[in-house]
Protein backbone atom coordinates (compact mmCIF):
# COMPACT_ATOMS: atom_id res chain seq x y z
CA UNK A 1 0.00 0.00 0.00
CA UNK A 2 1.51 3.15 -0.75
CA UNK A 3 1.59 5.68 1.69
CA UNK A 4 0.29 9.42 1.51
CA UNK A 5 2.27 12.59 0.15
CA UNK A 6 1.57 14.35 3.96
CA UNK A 7 2.70 11.75 6.41
CA UNK A 8 2.09 12.24 10.33
CA UNK A 9 4.39 10.97 12.66
CA UNK A 10 4.11 10.52 16.64
CA UNK A 11 7.16 9.74 19.27
CA UNK A 12 6.01 10.96 22.82
CA UNK A 13 5.11 14.45 22.45
CA UNK A 14 7.16 15.63 19.29
CA UNK A 15 4.76 15.39 16.05
CA UNK A 16 6.87 15.05 12.93
CA UNK A 17 4.60 16.48 9.60
CA UNK A 18 6.51 14.85 6.53
CA UNK A 19 6.59 16.06 3.02
CA UNK A 20 6.30 12.40 1.47
CA UNK A 21 7.51 12.63 -2.43
CA UNK A 22 11.28 12.17 -2.73
CA UNK A 23 11.08 10.94 -6.08
CA UNK A 24 10.40 15.15 -7.27
CA UNK A 25 12.44 16.30 -4.27
CA UNK A 26 9.41 16.93 -1.98
CA UNK A 27 7.55 19.41 -4.57
CA UNK A 28 4.28 20.22 -2.68
CA UNK A 29 0.96 19.40 -4.79
CA UNK A 30 -2.43 21.02 -4.46
CA UNK A 31 -3.81 18.13 -2.53
CA UNK A 32 -0.43 18.28 -0.14
CA UNK A 33 -1.45 21.97 0.72
CA UNK A 34 -4.74 21.08 1.63
CA UNK A 35 -3.41 18.34 3.56
CA UNK A 36 -0.83 20.07 4.95
CA UNK A 37 -3.39 22.75 6.65
CA UNK A 38 -5.33 20.00 7.80
CA UNK A 39 -3.13 18.07 9.92
CA UNK A 40 -1.50 20.84 11.18
CA UNK A 41 -4.47 22.16 12.99
CA UNK A 42 -5.56 18.76 14.11
CA UNK A 43 -2.50 18.86 16.08
CA UNK A 44 -2.73 22.54 17.27
CA UNK A 45 -5.60 20.99 18.84
CA UNK A 46 -4.61 18.03 20.38
CA UNK A 47 -2.88 18.47 23.73
CA UNK A 48 -0.37 15.53 23.92
CA UNK A 49 1.06 17.18 21.31
CA UNK A 50 3.66 20.13 22.23
CA UNK A 51 6.01 20.64 19.48
CA UNK A 52 5.99 20.27 15.68
CA UNK A 53 8.69 19.52 13.13
CA UNK A 54 8.40 19.72 9.88
CA UNK A 55 10.41 17.63 7.58
CA UNK A 56 10.86 16.49 3.52
CA UNK A 57 11.10 12.82 3.54
CA UNK A 58 14.81 11.59 2.65
CA UNK A 59 17.61 14.11 3.06
CA UNK A 60 17.99 15.38 -0.67
CA UNK A 61 15.16 18.07 -0.23
CA UNK A 62 12.72 19.92 2.52
CA UNK A 63 10.62 20.39 -0.89
CA UNK A 64 11.73 22.15 -4.47
CA UNK A 65 8.58 23.91 -3.94
CA UNK A 66 4.97 24.06 -5.42
CA UNK A 67 4.63 21.09 -7.92
CA UNK A 68 4.66 23.60 -10.59
CA UNK A 69 3.53 20.31 -13.23
CA UNK A 70 0.07 21.24 -12.03
CA UNK A 71 0.09 25.18 -13.45
CA UNK A 72 -1.27 24.83 -16.63
CA UNK A 73 -4.17 23.27 -14.83
CA UNK A 74 -5.06 24.40 -11.36
CA UNK A 75 -3.05 27.82 -11.93
CA UNK A 76 -3.71 28.56 -15.65
CA UNK A 77 -5.60 31.95 -14.72
CA UNK A 78 -7.50 34.11 -12.58
CA UNK A 79 -10.13 31.78 -10.84
CA UNK A 80 -8.00 28.87 -10.70
CA UNK A 81 -5.07 30.96 -9.21
CA UNK A 82 -7.24 32.26 -6.54
CA UNK A 83 -8.52 29.13 -5.61
CA UNK A 84 -4.65 27.41 -5.21
CA UNK A 85 -3.24 30.72 -3.73
CA UNK A 86 -6.49 30.19 -1.08
CA UNK A 87 -5.14 26.91 -0.09
CA UNK A 88 -1.51 27.58 -0.05
CA UNK A 89 -2.51 30.73 2.49
CA UNK A 90 -4.63 27.92 4.50
CA UNK A 91 -1.75 25.97 5.20
CA UNK A 92 0.84 28.83 6.16
CA UNK A 93 -1.85 30.46 7.98
CA UNK A 94 -2.23 27.11 9.93
CA UNK A 95 1.20 27.00 10.63
CA UNK A 96 1.41 30.52 11.73
CA UNK A 97 -1.86 30.04 13.93
CA UNK A 98 -0.45 26.83 15.58
CA UNK A 99 0.22 27.32 19.52
CA UNK A 100 2.81 24.78 20.04
CA UNK A 101 6.25 25.27 18.91
CA UNK A 102 7.15 24.72 15.01
CA UNK A 103 10.64 23.82 13.56
CA UNK A 104 11.69 23.49 10.23
CA UNK A 105 13.98 20.50 10.09
CA UNK A 106 15.94 21.42 6.75
CA UNK A 107 17.62 19.21 4.32
CA UNK A 108 18.82 20.25 1.08
CA UNK A 109 16.91 22.24 -1.28
CA UNK A 110 13.83 24.64 0.41
CA UNK A 111 12.31 26.62 -2.23
CA UNK A 112 9.74 28.61 -3.50
CA UNK A 113 6.45 27.28 -1.47
CA UNK A 114 8.47 25.14 0.84
CA UNK A 115 10.85 28.12 1.92
CA UNK A 116 7.03 29.77 3.02
CA UNK A 117 6.65 26.74 4.89
CA UNK A 118 9.73 27.05 6.73
CA UNK A 119 9.32 30.88 7.43
CA UNK A 120 5.87 30.24 9.01
CA UNK A 121 7.77 27.60 11.38
CA UNK A 122 8.59 29.67 14.72
CA UNK A 123 12.13 28.32 13.98
CA UNK A 124 14.54 26.65 11.37
CA UNK A 125 17.41 24.07 11.75
CA UNK A 126 19.27 23.07 8.86
CA UNK A 127 21.91 20.62 7.36
CA UNK A 128 25.13 22.07 6.03
CA UNK A 129 24.87 22.27 2.26
CA UNK A 130 20.76 22.98 2.49
CA UNK A 131 19.89 25.70 -0.23
CA UNK A 132 17.28 28.06 -0.34
CA UNK A 133 15.55 30.34 -2.87
CA UNK A 134 12.60 31.98 -4.00
CA UNK A 135 12.12 31.44 -7.83
CA UNK A 136 8.75 33.24 -8.12
CA UNK A 137 10.30 36.06 -10.50
CA UNK A 138 11.09 33.41 -13.13
CA UNK A 139 7.71 32.59 -13.03
CA UNK A 140 6.50 35.89 -13.05
CA UNK A 141 4.74 35.31 -9.75
CA UNK A 142 4.12 37.92 -7.06
CA UNK A 143 4.78 36.20 -3.76
CA UNK A 144 2.30 36.45 -0.99
CA UNK A 145 2.17 39.95 1.20
CA UNK A 146 2.09 38.05 4.41
CA UNK A 147 5.54 35.32 3.80
CA UNK A 148 7.41 38.54 2.04
CA UNK A 149 6.35 40.09 5.86
CA UNK A 150 8.03 37.20 7.18
CA UNK A 151 10.56 37.01 5.29
CA UNK A 152 11.44 40.80 5.87
CA UNK A 153 11.10 40.05 9.56
CA UNK A 154 13.33 36.95 9.48
CA UNK A 155 16.49 38.89 7.23
CA UNK A 156 15.61 42.63 6.85
CA UNK A 157 14.00 44.51 3.96
CA UNK A 158 17.64 44.63 1.91
CA UNK A 159 17.94 41.24 2.16
CA UNK A 160 14.39 39.99 1.50
CA UNK A 161 14.68 42.90 -1.44
CA UNK A 162 17.80 40.98 -3.01
CA UNK A 163 16.07 37.41 -2.48
CA UNK A 164 13.08 38.22 -4.46
CA UNK A 165 14.52 40.76 -7.36
CA UNK A 166 17.45 37.97 -8.59
CA UNK A 167 15.39 34.33 -7.34
CA UNK A 168 19.08 33.42 -6.46
CA UNK A 169 20.17 30.66 -4.42
CA UNK A 170 21.44 31.55 -1.50
CA UNK A 171 23.46 28.60 0.53
CA UNK A 172 23.89 27.51 3.68
CA UNK A 173 26.25 29.61 5.18
CA UNK A 174 24.98 32.91 4.12
CA UNK A 175 21.21 31.82 4.94
CA UNK A 176 22.48 31.33 8.48
CA UNK A 177 24.08 34.84 8.30
CA UNK A 178 21.26 36.81 7.76
CA UNK A 179 19.38 34.93 10.26
CA UNK A 180 16.47 32.61 7.94
CA UNK A 181 18.36 29.96 9.96
CA UNK A 182 18.74 29.73 13.51
CA UNK A 183 21.36 26.46 13.40
CA UNK A 184 23.64 25.19 10.74
CA UNK A 185 24.42 21.16 11.56
CA UNK A 186 26.23 18.62 10.01
CA UNK A 187 23.66 16.37 8.40
CA UNK A 188 24.75 13.20 10.09
CA UNK A 189 23.69 15.34 13.47
CA UNK A 190 20.76 17.29 12.27
CA UNK A 191 17.62 15.14 13.11
CA UNK A 192 19.08 14.42 16.75
CA UNK A 193 20.07 17.93 17.59
CA UNK A 194 16.35 18.95 16.37
CA UNK A 195 14.61 16.21 18.27
CA UNK A 196 16.58 16.46 21.51
CA UNK A 197 16.28 20.29 21.26
CA UNK A 198 12.27 20.24 21.17
CA UNK A 199 12.37 17.38 24.18
CA UNK A 200 13.87 20.48 26.63
CA UNK A 201 10.93 22.69 25.05
CA UNK A 202 8.55 19.72 25.41
CA UNK A 203 9.51 19.29 29.26
CA UNK A 204 9.02 23.18 29.88
CA UNK A 205 5.60 24.42 30.90
CA UNK A 206 3.15 24.22 27.63
CA UNK A 207 1.37 27.17 29.01
CA UNK A 208 4.96 29.37 29.15
CA UNK A 209 5.92 28.35 26.25
CA UNK A 210 2.39 29.65 24.30
CA UNK A 211 2.79 32.87 26.44
CA UNK A 212 6.10 33.00 25.10
CA UNK A 213 4.91 32.69 21.61
CA UNK A 214 2.15 34.91 21.78
CA UNK A 215 4.15 37.80 22.85
CA UNK A 216 6.73 37.67 20.44
CA UNK A 217 4.38 37.50 17.76
CA UNK A 218 2.17 40.09 19.07
CA UNK A 219 4.73 42.32 19.09
CA UNK A 220 5.71 41.66 15.21
CA UNK A 221 2.16 42.34 14.77
CA UNK A 222 2.62 45.91 16.50
CA UNK A 223 0.25 47.17 18.98
CA UNK A 224 -3.27 45.86 18.76
CA UNK A 225 -6.03 44.88 21.03
CA UNK A 226 -6.61 41.38 20.61
CA UNK A 227 -3.25 40.11 20.78
CA UNK A 228 -2.59 42.06 24.25
CA UNK A 229 -5.92 40.15 25.86
CA UNK A 230 -5.17 37.15 24.75
CA UNK A 231 -1.67 37.09 26.50
CA UNK A 232 -3.46 38.97 29.63
CA UNK A 233 -5.90 36.00 29.68
CA UNK A 234 -2.81 33.43 29.21
CA UNK A 235 -0.66 35.41 31.94
CA UNK A 236 -3.39 34.84 34.28
CA UNK A 237 -4.63 31.38 33.56
CA UNK A 238 -0.66 29.77 34.71
CA UNK A 239 -1.44 31.73 38.03
CA UNK A 240 -4.84 29.06 38.12
CA UNK A 241 -2.96 25.96 36.61
CA UNK A 242 -1.86 23.22 38.02
CA UNK A 243 1.33 23.40 36.17
CA UNK A 244 2.53 27.15 38.17
CA UNK A 245 1.70 25.07 41.52
CA UNK A 246 3.99 22.05 40.52
CA UNK A 247 6.92 24.48 38.83
CA UNK A 248 6.22 26.40 42.43
CA UNK A 249 6.91 23.15 44.49
CA UNK A 250 9.45 21.43 42.17
CA UNK A 251 11.99 24.46 42.59
CA UNK A 252 11.30 24.02 46.22
CA UNK A 253 12.04 20.58 46.71
CA UNK A 254 15.13 20.79 44.52
CA UNK A 255 13.48 18.39 41.80
CA UNK A 256 12.67 18.54 37.95
CA UNK A 257 8.70 19.81 37.14
CA UNK A 258 6.51 17.40 35.63
CA UNK A 259 3.99 19.65 33.48
CA UNK A 260 0.68 18.31 32.18
CA UNK A 261 -0.29 21.46 30.05
CA UNK A 262 -3.26 22.23 32.72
Amino acid sequence: MSQPDVLVQRDGAIATVVFNRPNVRNAISLSMWEDLARVTTDLAKDDAVRAIVYRGAGTQAFGSGADISEFTENRKDTATAVRYNAQTEAAYTAIRACPKPTVAMIFGYCMGGAMAVAMACDLRFAAQGSRFGIPAARLSIIYGAAAVGQLIDLVGPAYAKDILFSARTVEDGEALHMGFIQRLLPATELEAYTYEYLRTVADNAPLSVQGAKVTVDGYLAGPGDEHEERLRALALKTFESDDYKEGTRAFLEKRPPRFQGR
